[in-house]
């Protein structure tokens, strides 16, 4: 599961380098979202703008990622494609993150 990480002031950015999220990958996902989120106190960005499927496994490993940063830190998601944010809407997960459009839109809103 190839992930990047960056920083920007107040927020570290996550950005999926892969076109799906599913149960072939989760704990994957799991286990990487762990290893480059675990040093930092600030907001997550998760950039999903490369992700084109997400299922139910995806979905899990994206709320246990929230779950894993702890109750003061915030998981935000951007760049969600329409099949992917179809998934959010029918699960209502999107009322359980902060889901902004682009990586731009969010950190606008952020440092707002």
């Amino acid at each position: 599961m190839e992930l990047t990480s960056s920083r920007e002031p107040g927020i570290q950015i996550v950005t999926v380098q892969e076109q799906r999220i599913d149960a072939a990958v989760a704990l994957a996902f799991k286990d990487r979202m762990r290893e480059i989120t675990e040093e930092g106190t600030e907001p997550v960005l998760l950039d999903l703008n490369h992700v084109q499927f997400i299922d139910s496994s995806g979905l899990g490993a994206i709320v246990a990622s929230m779950k894993n940063l702890g109750p003061d830190r915030r998981l935000i998601l951007a760049g969600l494609t329409t099949t992917v944010a179809k998934v959010f809407r029918l699960t209502r997960m999107d009322s359980v993150f902060g889901v902004f459009s682009t990586v731009e839109e969010a950190l606008a809103e952020i440092k707002a």
